[in-house]
């Protein structure tokens, strides 16, 4: 029911959702989005009217740094990260909501779920929801709809409203520690669609608005300010070691796993 109430906000909050959904990207921005990702620059310089890539965008991914891929690990998504000097186009709203709908409905995101539900039941976070097969079911349900609220808010509804850009930015450039604080300093400021600085509302009011919806499905004992405050500021943590990961993947990926 939640998550039919939530897909039902977002069609509503953007007209033509529900046929645009199962088609490719038409937008301008989405399909250079798309391109980035893949790692066909060649494609983006085109889409520009440029008759050759950057060199100093070539030089970077020409040896692999900064450059993101779909996946962490082949696994954790990572479709909303940009690669180091990348600039792209402003997002529409419809793409925003696309975006939420993929990170929260991806395979990935079961097994998410599955993973923090086990280990709030082993340590008996919510009494009510009791053990064995049914209690899991509990905690895996009201898991997976904490996830998919947060998407919507933060990366969909939110966005929308305050014109923000959802995408990560890579900065490669710089000694760690100032990559790390530019990676966790995302949680305050991000973009606006037209690229100018901003606070980052759409994180802050988003995942306070998650949290606060969570109390209509959660036991009355578990509704109160203190654990609505617990949900707040787990998902900013969460969000916040997401982002860390993001701006040190494509070194990892690099050095460890050889790829470029």
């Amino acid at each position: 029911m939640i998550i039919k109430a939530i897909a039902a906000l977002a069609i509503s909050a953007c007209p033509g959702l529900a046929q645009e959904m199962n088609k490719p990207p038409t937008h301008p921005d989405a399909t250079v989005y798309q391109d980035a990702k893949s790692g066909s620059l060649e494609r983006l310089a085109a889409l520009g009217g440029e008759t050759e890539v950057p060199a100093e965008v070539n030089s970077v991914t020409s040896q692999g740094q900064g450059q993101q891929t779909k996946r962490i690990l082949y696994i954790v998504p990572n479709f909303h990260s940009v690669s180091a000097d990348l600039e792209l186009p402003p997002q529409s709203g419809l793409d925003k909501l696309k975006d939420a709908t993929s990170d929260s409905f991806d395979y990935s995101s079961v097994i998410l779920a599955a993973g923090v539900a086990g280990a709030a039941q082993a340590s008996k976070s919510y009494p009510e929801f009791h053990q064995g097969t049914a209690g899991y079911g509990r905690y895996f349900w009201h898991t997976f709809v904490d996830q998919t609220s947060e998407n919507y808010f933060v990366e969909g509804f939110m966005p929308i409203l305050f014109h923000e850009d959802t995408r990560y930015y890579t900065l490669e450039h710089g000694r760690p520690l100032h990559r790390a604080y530019y990676a966790l300093s995302r949680l305050l400021i991000t973009r606006t669609d037209s690229g100018r600085s901003t606070p980052n509302f759409s994180e802050i009011v988003g995942s306070g608005a998650a949290a606060g919806i969570s109390d209509l499905y959660y036991p009355g004992a578990e509704r109160t300010w203190t654990k609505t405050g617990q949900h707040w500021a787990a998902s900013i943590g969460f969000d916040a070691m997401t982002l860390a990961l993001k701006e040190f993947w494509p070194d990892l990926n690099r050095k460890i796993f050889h790829q470029k």
